[in-house]
C-alpha cells in the first residue's frame, strides 16, 4: 500500500525571508508581508507576533498599520517564495524519499513507500524530517497517510505537529474534517454548506450523480483521491544536471529475474555516465513506473562514492522483492540523487604494505537491509558524565583523533539511562551490599570504588554542586555491574542519595 507525507508550511513566506541572513527582521517586532489583490493592498501571510495582535490575512495593510504602529512590512515576491519551496523540496529529495514534489503555495509532497525502512520506521523518518526543519527554521506540521489527499488534509486540520494515519483508515480519519480540507474551490465549499453538508463524513456514501451535476466532476474527485480511490500520482522533481538513465518497454515487464536484467543494464549506463564527470554514486533511486501510473521506488546509500556496476546492480537487486510491479513496468528510471568526485587511489602492492581491507561493500548491505541509523560507529566526546562520553559517527568517518582515559575501566554495555535499583550500604564511601535490578536481588562479593564524578556546571547551573559515586560490584554469579550513588552521600544538595545500574561489564 502507497504511503504518502504532506508537509504544512504556514509560515513559509515568513520562515523564507528571516532565514535570508541579509534581511533577518527583528525578532520583536511584528512582520507582515503585503501583496495585491485587485487593487487593494492587503496582509498575504503575517508572523506569530502579528497574529496574536490580532492581524490576520487578507486584512487591509492600512488597518494593520493602525493596530500595530511598530509593524514591519515587506513585500510579498510569490516568485521567490515558489523557488525557494522547490529548494525545500530538493533538499528533502536527497534525504528522505525518491519521490519528492512541491506542493504550492506551502507544502511539500513526498511518497514514502518503501522509504521508512532507511529511516528506522515511519515514525523514526517523520521525527526526523521535521527535526531537521526546526533546525533549519522552518516551521512545519507534517502527516502519513495512504494518499496525497488524505495526507494533505491531516497536515493541516489535524497534525500537532505530526499525525501518523494508520493504512486503510482513511475514511475514519477524514470523516470529521471540514469540507476545505479537501482542496475544493471556496465557491464549491459554500454551496455544499448551504445544502446542509459540513463534514465531509456528510459527503461519503451521497449518490455521486446529483453533487456531479450541481457542482461539476472536482467535487468527486478530490472525495476519490483522499479515500485513495483514484490515483493522485506524484510527479518527481528532478533538478537541472541529475544524472539520470532511462528505459521504457514496448511490452510491460513484471518478472524479477527481468527487472534484475534491466538494472544491470541501467547500472551499466550510469556508471559510464558518472565515469564521464569523474563522480561516484553515493546514493541511487530506482523509480519503477507501472501501466496503472502508480511508481514502485527502491532507493540505496552508498557510504563511499561507487561507480562499481557488479556492487551498485547487487545493492538494487537485493531490494527486488519491495517492487510490486501490478500489471507490469512500462518505464524504469536510475538516478543519482546523490554524486560526488571520486579520485582514483593506487592500489597497495604486496611487496610494501599490505591493502587496508575494504568493508563498505559490507557497510553498504547492512545500511540498505536494516536502515542508516543502526549502523554506526562510536567515537569519544570530551566529557566526564559517561552518557555524555560517546557519540555515535557514520561507519566510514575518519578517525577523531581522541580516545577514552583508561585509568578507569568503564563497562562494555552502557544502558541508555541509568536504572534506579534497590540496595543497602553504608554512608558515605562503602559499596553497597546487596542490590535488586529488574526483579532479581544480587549479593556482592567483590567491589571496587567509588570514582567520584562530577556533574558539568558550565552546562546547567542543576549540576553546579551535583556528584556522583560509581563503584564496580561482582555478584555471586561472577558477573560485574557498574552502579552509582547520586549525591556525596552526605549533602543532599549534592544528588538525591539514591542507587542507579549504568552499565554492565563484559
Amino acid at each position: 500500500m502507497a504511503r504518502v507525507i504532506s508537509v504544512f508550511l504556514p509560515m513559509w513566506p515568513i520562515d523564507r525571508l528571516r532565514r535570508q541572513a541579509d534581511s533577518t527582521p527583528s525578532a520583536e517586532a511584528p512582520l507582515i508581508l503585503a501583496g495585491r489583490v485587485g487593487n487593494r493592498r492587503v496582509v498575504t501571510a503575517a508572523c506569530p507576533e502579528a497574529q496574536a495582535l490580532g492581524l490576520r490575512v487578507g486584512m487591509p495593510v492600512s488597518k494593520a498599520q493602525a493596530l500595530v504602529p511598530d509593524l514591519q512590512i515587506k513585500p510579498a515576491d510569490p516568485q521567490a517564495d515558489a523557488e525557494s519551496l522547490e529548494r525545500l523540496a530538493l533538499w528533502v529529495l536527497q534525504r528522505i524519499s525518491p519521490i519528492v514534489a512541491a506542493d504550492p503555495p506551502d507544502g511539500v509532497v513526498i511518497d514514502s513507500t518503501g522509504a521508512d525502512h532507511l529511516h528506522g520506521g515511519e515514525a523514526a523518518m517523520l521525527e526526523a524530517l521535521m527535526g531537521r526543519m526546526a533546525l533549519s527554521g522552518i516551521t512545519a506540521r507534517a502527516a502519513i497517510a495512504d494518499s496525497w489527499g488524505a495526507a494533505h488534509a491531516l497536515a493541516r486540520h489535524v497534525a500537532d505537529p505530526t499525525v501518523i494515519a494508520a493504512p486503510g483508515t482513511a475514511e475514519a480519519v477524514l470523516a470529521a474534517l471540514p469540507l476545505e480540507a479537501l482542496r475544493l474551490p471556496p465557491a464549491t465549499a459554500a454551496g455544499l454548506r448551504t445544502l446542509g453538508f459540513a463534514t465531509i463524513g456528510d459527503l461519503i456514501g451521497q449518490p455521486r450523480a446529483p453533487l456531479t451535476r450541481r457542482f461539476g466532476p472536482e467535487l468527486c474527485r478530490r472525495l476519490d483521491q483522499a479515500l485513495g480511490d483514484a490515483a493522485e500520482p506524484i510527479v518527481p522533481l528532478r533538478p537541472e544536471g541529475l544524472i539520470e538513465v532511462r528505459r521504457a518497454f514496448a511490452e510491460p515487464i513484471g518478472a524479477a529475474e527481468t527487472i534484475a536484467r534491466h538494472i544491470g543494464k541501467l547500472v551499466s549506463l550510469l556508471c559510464k555516465a558518472l565515469e564521464e564527470k569523474g563522480l561516484g554514486a553515493r546514493r541511487l533511486d530506482l523509480l519503477c513506473t507501472r501501466v496503472d501510473n502508480r511508481i514502485e521506488t527502491v532507493r540505496v546509500g552508498l557510504a563511499v562514492p561507487q561507480r562499481d556496476p557488479a556492487r551498485l546492480t547487487r545493492l538494487l537487486c537485493d531490494r527486488i522483492e519491495t517492487i510490486a510491479p501490478g500489471f507490469g513496468i512500462e518505464i524504469m528510471t536510475l538516478t543519482a540523487t546523490i554524486a560526488e568526485p571520486l579520485v582514483p587511489r593506487q592500489a597497495a602492492t604486496s611487496l610494501l604494505e599490505e591493502p587496508a581491507p575494504d568493508i563498505s561493500g559490507l557497510i553498504d548491505a547492512l545500511v540498505n537491509r536494516v536502515g542508516a541509523r543502526s549502523v554506526y560507529r562510536l567515537a569519544p566526546v570530551a566529557s566526564d558524565v559517561p552518557e555524555r562520553s560517546v557519540t555515535r559517527i557514520p561507519p566510514l568517518a575518519e578517525p577523531v583523533g581522541a580516545g577514552w582515559p583508561n585509568h578507569w575501566p568503564r563497562p562494555a554495555r552502557l544502558l541508555p539511562r541509568p536504572e534506579p535499583i534497590d540496595t543497602m550500604a553504608l554512608l558515605p564511601d562503602q559499596p553497597p551490599n546487596w542490590f535488586s535490578w529488574r526483579g532479581i536481588r544480587r549479593r556482592v562479593r567483590r567491589a571496587d570504588g567509588p570514582e567520584r564524578v562530577y556533574g558539568e556546571w558550565w552546562k546547567r547551573d542543576a549540576e553546579l554542586s551535583a556528584v556522583r559515586d560509581y563503584f564496580q560490584v561482582e555478584d555471586e554469579a561472577g558477573e560485574r555491574y557498574w552502579v552509582f550513588r547520586q549525591g556525596d552521600g552526605e549533602d543532599r544538595t549534592t544528588g538525591s542519595h539514591g542507587w542507579f545500574l549504568h552499565g554492565v561489564f563484559g
